[in-house]
């Protein structure tokens, strides 16, 4: 959830789905998904402004990139899981409100046990603006194929803490290990990493670099 600097931002009236902008389940239907902000599950305890329907939207581009890393990675017995990828900024909006509520605290214990709320904007952890809104960065994982397991990578999504950093040492070799491999072919395949977050990556030549948009997931 890291901080951008705002060139253009769509507006939040009504909007439909920009043309350049694709369904995940049309682009490649195999890689699985979990729209956290959709629902209960994630670090505010309910759903998130914006997110109407259980469907993961993306640019044309960054959708094809993760087709070609899907087929790369079925043939090692994996799948990527998609968490987040384009985020309305409503969402974001909705992030900032609830940071200045203090005292709702509802979800601290499973998504920021160590981090103070009141601090939560000068960590960087919530940001007025979001690479997510320009719609070529994902929230991701990896999923075992024969198991249907998450490869464990050390610490949860949306986790606020040092603890998912890329490169945190105080977890075992093969969770180390894991998220190399994530990373890797991430990286190999045309996406930048985000230093703060291991599932965080946004397409190395993104389409709408300077654009924040708003249209809902739906």
């Amino acid at each position: 959830m890291y901080f951008f600097i705002l060139t253009f931002t769509i507006g939040i009236s009504a909007q439909k789905k920009h043309k350049d902008f694709v369904y995940l389940k049309d682009v490649d239907a195999s890689i699985q998904t979990e729209l956290r902000y959709f629902s209960n599950q994630n670090f505010i305890g309910k759903p998130i402004d914006g997110y109407q329907k259980d469907c993961v939207i993306l640019t044309i581009q960054a959708g094809e990139a993760l087709k070609k890393i899907q087929t790369i990675l079925k043939k090692e017995g994996f799948s990527l899981k998609v968490f987040d990828a384009y985020r309305p900024q409503q969402a974001v909006n909705h992030f900032v409100r609830w940071a200045k509520v203090l005292n709702d605290t509802l979800m601290k214990t499973a998504y920021y046990p160590k981090v103070p709320k009141p601090q939560l904007f000068n960590l960087g952890y919530i940001a007025s603006k979001s690479g997510h809104t320009r719609g070529s960065t994902v929230d991701i994982t990896l999923v075992n194929i024969k198991t249907g397991k998450e490869v464990d990578m050390g610490s949860a999504y949306d986790f606020f803490g040092e603890e998912s950093h890329p490169f945190y040492k105080k977890i075992t070799k093969k969770q180390q290990e894991n998220r190399l491999f994530l990373r890797k072919i991430m990286i190999e395949n045309g996406f930048i990493p985000y230093d703060n977050e291991w599932w965080h990556f946004t397409l190395k030549n993104e389409p709408f670099p300077d654009t924040y948009f708003n249209f809902l997931i739906e």
